[in-house]
């Protein structure tokens, strides 16, 4: 069963590390065009170290765990000599002599099964660690592409209020020169539009931090270019949430660093096993064939060269020095540890779903409400404007207005996002990150 499960966790991988272009390895920039967030993805794995080492990893435990099946086969062994003794001040002639030997083992008690399983759950374990870490990158990467996406949004909003900011200084110096307002209105316009210059241009240094942060991550250089698609805003609603239960039972299932410390236990467990068998005797069919010319068959009119033998071997050790004993108890010791790990692993993983699904909820509620905030302050701001241009405000009243705006624009857009991160982090703490870039494409 655990089998299984691991392979129906690895079926998405290779869709990330070796979707992408094959020239994604070797590439010194971006691709061009606009980039969907699974393209992006696809890019960062095929490129990012991290991932391919935990990857190799893996493979190296797979072919430990493939080495084990030796022990399950005969162990042949050969071996040729060539020597010329050096005798009574004179040198013998050339001795020659090559021979074969063959070990079969019978019986072990179970050790060399034990050894198997534990090499067996290694395996699964750093497969489970190789799962772990591409989808904690990946996340990684979600969260830098929407904080882009954000700051880009930041950038048209800057944008959007300065023209708002011009307008009203525009009003303000028209009005002044009617002689219908003082000259300190038109100070305070002037003062506002310098103000959102300012804005705009933290708002460029954050995009172009952002914009680095992504670069990195995908491993290119962080003064490059990126293009990349915005998100569609048709999902996050409340009819998609599901029950706390159902995200804690999917975890169980799903999550990769429980079925780590799982099969971490598990090879704990064989490793104890195998300690203990080691002190059982085992049970070898031997055989040996051998040829043999030392050119002295002149001396004992000897013409056979070849010889050979098979035999049954029993071995158990006897004494090494208390080392078994100590070895028993370390590997018993190490199986409670990683029973405890498992147990550790569990509580984790339970509060980080519920912390992130309690997160996801209140981001909900905080984007609805700054949806609400934006719409209000938008009118606020309009009815400010004209009620300035009549005259039934001040610039005081318009300021004011535009100020609130800044605000609730700002919040809004990180709210919109901040939406799609924890949304992720629900997926994440789920171990089925997958569904969710399948959802957001």
């Amino acid at each position: 069963m655990n089998f299984i499960k691991l392979c129906l966790l690895f079926v998405f991988i290779p869709i990330f590390a070796y979707g992408a272009n094959s020239d994604c390895l070797s590439r010194k920039s971006v691709p061009d065009g606009v980039l969907d967030l699974q393209t992006v993805i696809e890019l960062g794995l095929c490129r990012n170290p991290e991932t391919m080492s935990a990857y190799f990893s893996m493979e190296s435990a797979r072919y430990n765990k493939n080495a084990g099946y030796a022990n399950y086969l005969p162990a042949v062994n050969g071996s040729a000599n060539m020597t010329k003794n050096y005798r009574n001040d004179d040198w013998e002639p050339w001795e020659y002599g090559a021979s074969i030997s063959a070990s079969y083992l019978i019986f072990d008690f179970g050790k060399r099964l034990a050894d198997l399983n534990q090499l067996s759950s290694t395996w699964r374990a750093m497969g489970f660690d190789y799962d772990d870490r591409v989808q904690n990158y990946v996340y990684g990467v979600i969260g830098a592409y929407y904080a882009l996406l954000n700051a880009d949004a930041d950038v048209e909003s800057a944008r959007s209020l300065r023209t708002v900011a011009q307008t009203a200084l525009d009003t303000a110096n028209k009005k002044y020169k009617a002689g219908v307002v003082a000259r300190a209105d038109v100070l305070k316009a002037e003062t506002t539009l310098a103000s959102r210059d300012l804005d705009l241009e933290r708002a460029k240094n954050n995009r172009e931090v952002a914009k680095g942060t992504l670069l990195t991550k995908l491993s290119f250089p962080a003064d490059g270019e990126i293009t990349i698609a915005d998100m569609s805003g048709d999902f996050g609603s409340v009819r998609e949430n599901r029950g706390i239960d159902e995200l804690i039972a999917i975890a169980r299932e799903k999550r990769p660093d429980l079925l780590r410390a799982a099969a971490n236990k598990d090879a704990a467990w064989h490793r104890r096993n195998s300690m203990f068998l080691k002190n059982l005797p085992s049970i070898s069919a031997t055989g040996t064939l051998s040829w043999n010319d030392n050119n002295r068959d002149y001396i004992y009119n000897d013409t056979s060269h070849t010889s050979g033998s098979i035999g049954i071997r029993a071995s158990m050790p006897i004494f090494a020095g208390f080392a078994n004993m100590y070895g028993v108890k370390s590997a018993q010791a190490s199986y409670e540890g990683a029973t405890e790990n498992l147990r550790t692993a569990n509580d984790n993983a339970m509060l980080d779903v519920f912390t992130a699904y309690q997160n996801y909820k209140t981001a909900q509620t905080v984007l609805s409400q700054t949806e609400t905030l934006l719409k209000s302050a938008t009118e606020s701001e309009r009815v400010t404007a004209g009620m300035y241009k009549v005259g039934r405000a001040t610039m005081l009243d318009w300021q004011t207005a535009q100020s609130e705006l800044v605000s609730a624009q700002k919040q809004n857009n990180a709210a919109k996002y901040d939406l799609f991160v924890k949304r992720a982090a629900v997926a994440l703490s789920i171990g089925d990150i997958k569904s969710e870039i399948e959802k957001e494409q």
